[in-house]
């Protein structure tokens, strides 16, 4: 008798293929989800979404909503079709349990089920399930709900019919392992951000996030798909044309979507995806965009004698300052490469995206040659000033040779030359300098002091940047290079960059403006995680042979309490310069007892929004924030 081919629509237990076992996923974690801290935590969030998503990918389902309950439990339901339950062909088990107790087990390895997924390796909520102290789930299909319970990743139970629902979906409960991670407490913003990047990406789906105990709650949904995108990244900013320039199409079965809007600013601003999930390396989608977006404006700039008679050829960098720009591409068998298998590499689809944008732009730019005018206008001035920063880099590499004797003369350098050990403050301050200098420990700590505040890089063209002084010296001191083409992290001089400045609004906004340098001009620094806020105290408190520091008002008051209340000695450090040598040591830079703050990208699309918002121009969203997060400052100094 013949085999029957199933349909694409059809998902049945005959699709689930299994690969191999869930062994050792509890004794090495972090070989199935990076790491076992705060990422690594999400990440299991993510897994399981993932599935819904891929559901949304199929045609399959609408709304997602995720629930980050008062236990520490996590819940996510879909409406999609619901994981299998019927019994598996060759494993004799439901679909359903295998799904969730085996490794490599799952529909994405079979295209009629899915044709193309984000979740792309099939570990995904199996390793959720051997990580999680409990889980349950809970499947609706034909009427009736089935359910399985599972500890530590073994079934307590057989599948089994809990109830009847008329319509489909799969809903995922599960609580973390506290004997696996560090911790186990999600962070509602965290998990907002990825939710609203899924919506953007895919628009026919409404995400929910709620937390129980606070009673918070998200909505995202977006029509506009990756349109409402580029206007959310660009919100801040002012933008040449009111309306971003989007392109669609599909070939081979690969199908590629492209939102694009230039801005006054001269941050090239790109993200690309593929299958929702987001490639930080590039590929091959992203070469075959700017290779047409290059060929594409020269051409119409040429055709249309807007370089008069100016002899140029705009390069790649011209053309794309100022862009931004969100590339999706949906692709049936996608090959990663690169460190962290986030790179595309497969080349029929740079031909693809190279023959949409070409073809596309060209037609756009015809329709539309004020907006072509002035993105023309903008590149040219962008070319223009590529000469003088061309000039100033070549000023900053010199300055930056390795050897002492080329140095800024204000860096106090530690003589280890051993990066890995070395560290390096940058304060706010020749006083808080002078005392750092004092109180340092000279074999591994290089102390460099910044004359007041650096220039904000946010509205400023790379010539005007490299001309700045305190940037050309930190560029020097650091060793390692500036900007996209030439910043080479393998020769930074101290792997801890550690920012030092007051406690009050000043040294806040110094803050502030040299983390916006470093995302902007040395990305890799903060994603490799080289970059530190210290946390100097705020108080220091004095009763008779007794000193405590602390670093918050709660933590000032609690102290009194236990000191006795009376006769204490309260000082307020204003600055870094007030505190002597030896307390700026024992507090603050000895390794044995300071705290500093990692700087993390957890989610760089935020993070982008955040710094456009808080450095750029709009006055009135910057406002909005500022009112909006007040609540959460604390230790203001005005």
């Amino acid at each position: 008798m013949a085999n029957k081919k199933s349909s694409p629509s059809e998902y049945s237990a005959g699709h689930i293929q299994v690969l191999k076992g869930l062994e050792a996923v509890r004794k090495r974690p972090a070989m199935y989800i990076g790491d076992i801290s705060i990422r690594g935590l999400h990440h299991l969030v993510y897994e399981v979404v993932d599935n819904s998503i891929d559901e949304a990918l199929a045609g399959h389902c609408t709304k997602i909503e995720i629930d980050l309950n008062k236990d520490g439990s996590v819940t996510v339901s879909d409406n999609g079709r619901g994981i299998p339950i019927d019994i598996h062909p060759t494993e004799k088990r439901p679909a359903l349990e295998i799904v969730m107790t085996v490794l490599h087990a799952g529909g994405k390895f079979d295209k009629d089920s899915y044709k193309v997924s984000g979740g792309l390796h099939g570990v995904g909520v199996s390793v959720v399930n051997a990580l999680s102290e409990w889980c349950e789930v809970e499947v609706s299909r034909e009427g009736q709900v089935h359910g399985q319970k599972y500890k530590k990743g073994v079934p307590e139970g057989d599948v089994k019919v809990i109830g009847k629902k008329s319509k489909s979906g799969t809903k995922t409960t599960f609580l973390p392992d506290k004997s696996i991670f560090q911790q186990t407490d999600f962070n509602f913003d965290f998990v907002s951000e990825r939710m609203r990047e899924l919506a953007f990406l895919n628009r026919d789906t409404e995400i929910t996030i709620r937390e129980e105990s606070t009673s918070k709650k998200k909505i995202f949904h977006y029509k506009g798909g990756l349109i409402s995108f580029v206007d959310y990244l660009n919100e801040s900013r002012e933008t040449l044309h009111k309306n971003p320039i989007y392109f669609r199409g599909e070939r081979d079965d690969v199908e590629i979507e492209i939102a694009l809007q230039y801005n006054s600013s001269y941050i090239e601003n790109v993200f690309t995806y593929v299958n929702n999930i987001n490639t930080h390396e590039g590929g091959t989608h992203l070469v075959g965009f700017k290779a047409a977006l290059t060929r594409t404006l020269n051409s119409y700039a040429q055709k249309n004698n807007l370089f008069k008679k100016e002899s140029i050829n705009l390069t790649g960098e011209d053309v794309r300052e100022g862009i931004t720009v969100v590339i999706s591409a949906k692709v049936m068998e996608p090959q990663f490469e690169g460190q962290t298998k986030t790179k595309l590499g497969n080349s029929e689809v740079r031909g693809i995206t190279e023959s949409l944008v070409g073809d596309g732009l060209a037609a756009f730019l015809e329709e539309n040659p004020k907006v072509g005018k002035s993105i023309i206008e903008k590149s040219l001035n962008a070319a223009r000033s590529r000469e003088a920063a061309r000039k100033a880099r070549e000023l900053t590499r010199r300055k930056s040779a390795l050897d002492s004797g080329s140095l800024p003369g204000k860096l106090a350098d530690c003589s280890s030359r051993d990066a890995a050990q070395c560290e390096v403050y940058l304060v706010e301050g020749d006083s808080a300098g002078g005392s750092a200098k004092q109180g340092r420990d000279r074999r591994f700590q290089a102390i460099l002091p910044l004359k007041g505040k650096i220039l904000n890089v946010e509205k400023a063209r790379i010539d005007k940047i490299l001309t700045n002084e305190e940037i050309r010296t930190i560029i020097s001191a650091l060793g390692a290079g500036f900007g996209a083409e030439d910043f080479d992290i393998s020769k930074l001089r101290y792997h801890k960059i550690i920012i030092m400045t007051d406690a009050d609004v000043d040294g806040s906004h110094i803050r502030t403006l040299l983390l916006t340098f470093f995302f902007r001009y040395m990305k890799d620094l903060v994603e490799q995680g080289h970059v530190y806020v210290a946390q100097p105290p705020l108080y220091r408190l004095h009763k008779g042979k007794r000193e405590h520091y602390v670093y918050n008002d709660d933590e000032r008051d609690k102290m009194i309490k236990r000191m006795g209340g009376n006769n204490i000695a309260i000082q307020r450090y204003k600055g870094l310069g007030e505190m002597n040598p030896d307390q700026l040591w024992n507090t603050t830079m000895d390794p044995e007892t300071r705290t500093n703050l990692l700087v993390t990208i957890e989610e760089a699309i935020e993070a982008d929004h955040i710094f456009s918002i808080l450095m750029g121009d709009n006055v009135e969203l910057r406002r909005k924030f500022i009112e909006e997060n007040a609540r959460y400052v604390k230790n203001l100094d005005v």
